[in-house]
């Protein structure tokens, strides 16, 4: 009766932990720059509370904003100008 008592106990003791909160996605903190500073505000402060994911999210979001969607630099060639063409002959 007593291990029936104590596994009722600790299911409810269970129950009753909160969820934990959502993560906010990368692609939304993206969108919402005031929100990333805040978040990233809030990892540099107490890395711990709001959690690794939350903080990795905040993290990669910001590398986002700075580096780009991701297109790579690719330089135009340069054009060879008529004197050039002209001094290097016919080919």
């Amino acid at each position: 009766m007593t291990k029936l008592f104590l596994l009722g106990a600790v299911a409810l003791a269970l129950a009753a932990c909160g969820k934990p909160a959502p993560i906010e996605s990368v692609e939304s903190l993206v969108a919402d720059p005031a929100r990333l500073k805040e978040l990233r505000a809030q990892c540099k402060a107490d890395h711990a509370k709001v959690g690794d994911a939350q903080c990795n999210a905040v993290a990669e979001a910001t590398r986002r904003r700075f580096m780009g969607g991701g297109t790579l630099y690719t330089p135009a060639r340069p054009q060879a100008s008529a004197a050039s063409a002209a001094q290097d002959g016919p080919r």
